[in-house]
């Protein structure tokens, strides 16, 4: 039986953190084994805010090091750098002629991102959901997994393959989201209100290559009390929780738990537990970060892989829309 083609792509912004594994990678290691998967490192949607070209550089490489550390592997599935294939863009472009910007300026993200950078509100920020359809359509793929803050990118996505087909001929699945049935909601060590990023402070998140010591530095630093809850157990506590929870086990974060219910938990114990969790599940992963750091013509190789089996499908799918289109060779001249 043949699979379903899956497409999701990583922003290098930065490190992947805790929050991106939990929210995000850790879904995609066991989708790899029941899908037809293809995953992009999504490099020209970091360029519609402010950026450092050798940040760039540096951090499309370690996400490509995070990745395969945390597990996925690339005999089960593809991995690219959007950048390297020029048919994501001169699809999105194609999509774009067909995209009202009425679409465009309804998704959250247009907003949300122009309030944060209101000196850098740019074409690319507004078109940034075409590029995503495109990343997700130039695969045919008929299965995203989303957080549910994405939601409606794959829904644009929907409206505009059912424009496109309506217009051209039958060509695009309609690609369906899959928000995962558990995804743990990480929140900043700092403001614990706020999902963890890398925007809010080194503080904030925690990297899966961290080192035991900083690990342990930035947990014991976490804030815990934010002020009266109503009763209710305080942003930081749960975060802490949650961490404890995804990275301990379960005999452990009851007994804190009921602690915490009789009113005798002590932070810093909580504190120490979660971060010995934490280091102690990272390990491995770090291992593997060191190891690959340490082989760079693997690096190549993987890339080199994934690169000519993703081409193979974009060469294909762009040759289609651009026949359909009449952008394609069969002019009568």
């Amino acid at each position: 039986m043949e699979r379903k083609r899956v497409f999701s792509g990583s922003r290098p912004s930065g490190r992947l953190h805790l929050g991106n594994y939990l929210g995000a990678v850790e879904n995609w290691v066991k989708m790899q084994h029941e899908y037809d998967c293809v995953f992009a490192i999504v490099d020209h949607h970091a360029i519609t805010t402010p950026f450092d070209p050798r940040e760039l550089q540096t951090n499309t490489r370690d996400m490509l090091v995070d990745l395969l550390a945390v597990g996925l592997d690339p005999s089960e599935c593809t991995l690219v750098i959007q950048s390297e294939l020029p048919q994501h863009t001169e699809l999105a472009w194609i999509l774009g002629s067909i995209t009202p910007i009425g679409w465009l300026q309804r998704v959250p993200t247009f907003k949300e991102k122009s309030e944060m950078h209101p000196d850098n509100v740019n074409l690319g920020l507004l078109s940034y959901p075409v590029l995503q359809a495109a990343d997700i359509l130039l695969y045919k793929a008929e299965v995203v997994p989303v957080g549910e803050d994405q939601l409606p990118h794959v829904e644009l996505a929907r409206e505009i393959v059912r424009r496109f087909n309506h217009r051209f001929g039958d060509t695009f699945p309609e690609p369906e989201a899959e928000v995962p049935r558990h995804t743990a909601r990480i929140m900043s060590l700092t403001e614990p209100e706020k999902k963890m990023s890398k925007s809010l402070g080194p503080d904030s998140y925690i990297s899966i290559g961290d080192d035991p010591e900083t690990v342990k530095e930035k947990v014991m630093k976490a804030v815990t009390d934010t002020g009266p809850t109503s009763g209710e157990m305080s942003p930081g506590v749960a975060n802490l929780f949650t961490l404890l929870r995804e990275f301990g086990d379960e005999k452990q974060h009851r007994e804190f738990l009921d602690e915490y219910e009789e009113g005798i938990i002590r932070y810093v114990d909580l504190k120490e537990a979660t971060a010995a969790a934490i280091i102690d599940t990272l390990q491995p992963v770090r291992k593997r970060r060191q190891k690959l750091l340490q082989s760079p013509q693997r690096l190549r190789e993987i890339m080199e892989t994934g690169h000519e089996r993703a081409s193979t499908i974009a060469c294909t799918t762009l040759r289609e829309v651009k026949e359909r289109t009449g952008l394609g060779p069969g002019r009568e001249f």
